[in-house]
């Protein structure tokens, strides 16, 4: 593969194609999470063109997924394959993903919603129908990066497969950590808040008053405050036991707010100490201070 130049933004690729039924939409919206630009149901007569028109674009269209069905023709599923390799050799990063699922698993699905199957119409049967969809993907699937079986699966394991396939899973919410000022009021949508007024206020010590939370003399004197450490490794705990209930439950976003006084002191340490100690269980972590930035 042409490697690119050290300054020049990698595009990627992601085609998700397989059988309908089996949870195509389901794994778009997953990478639409993780910031993917998605497009179902593209014909595969027009992959040419959109590449080309993403190409012109690639800090908007750094990753871009698209759907691809069986109802795009034969000869164009066919070179799919071979066009994805050719696009790899140019420096366009293209992966495959495919999705499948038992005939039962699929034969229940559509009894279940109104939509009919691409392939019946009317000279198949929906068993019929699911065979020849097998296939014409065939092809697809043998090059497929990532294959996935979703018989027994349901939205949410999905979900993380997919996140998994991409090397995002631990990744995949956002934690927001803020602090404020009780003074003020309590920001809206939070979902935790902490309130640690109770802790010793380095606003009454004169030659901290002027500094932040942020500021290696006020982190060094409220270090040396045992009761700061004991509100400390409480927060830390109950944090470490529940977002993850959170992260596994689809949640993009939880934001846990801590208030002092004047939002400036101890508020401001705790924020930052336990962003700290989050990442390496969180990556995707949000630190807002709300009266430093106001």
């Amino acid at each position: 593969m042409r490697q690119p130049h050290c300054d020049q933004l990698v595009q990627r690729l992601i085609l998700v194609t397989g059988l309908s039924g089996s949870g195509k939409s389901t794994a778009l919206r997953a990478l639409e999470d993780q910031g993917c630009y998605c497009v179902d149901n593209l014909p595969a007569a027009l992959l040419k063109e959109f590449v080309q028109q993403i190409g012109k674009d690639p800090a908007l269209y750094s990753t871009v997924a698209l759907g691809i069905d069986a109802r795009s023709r034969d000869p164009e599923l066919e070179a799919i394959p071979d066009w994805l390799d050719e696009r790899n050799e140019t420096g366009l990063h293209c992966q495959l993903l495919f999705l499948t699922a038992d005939t039962k698993a699929i034969i229940q699905r559509f009894s279940e919603t109104r939509r009919r199957h691409p392939l019946t119409g009317d000279q198949h049967s929906l068993p019929q129908a699911i065979e020849k969809e097998k296939k014409l993907l065939e092809p697809l699937k043998r090059r497929a990066d990532w294959i996935i079986d979703t018989s027994d699966t349901n939205i949410h394991q999905l979900k993380r497969q997919v996140w998994n396939c991409l090397g995002t899973e631990r990744d995949s919410m956002m934690v927001v950590l803020e602090s404020f000022a009780y003074k003020r009021g309590i920001p809206q949508d939070v979902d935790f808040v902490f309130d640690v007024r109770n802790l010793p206020n380095p606003y009454w010590v004169e030659e901290l008053r002027d500094f932040s939370g942020l500021d290696s003399k006020v982190s060094e004197w409220l270090e040396s405050n045992e009761v700061v450490d004991r509100m400390y490794a409480d927060i830390e705990q109950f944090l470490l036991a529940w977002l993850p209930d959170f992260r596994d439950g689809q949640r993009s976003y939880v934001t846990v707010a801590i208030g002092c006084t004047g939002g400036r002191h101890r508020s401001v340490y705790l924020v930052d100490r336990l962003a700290k100690r989050l990442r390496s269980d969180f990556g995707r972590i949000l630190i807002h201070h709300r009266e430093l930035q106001s």
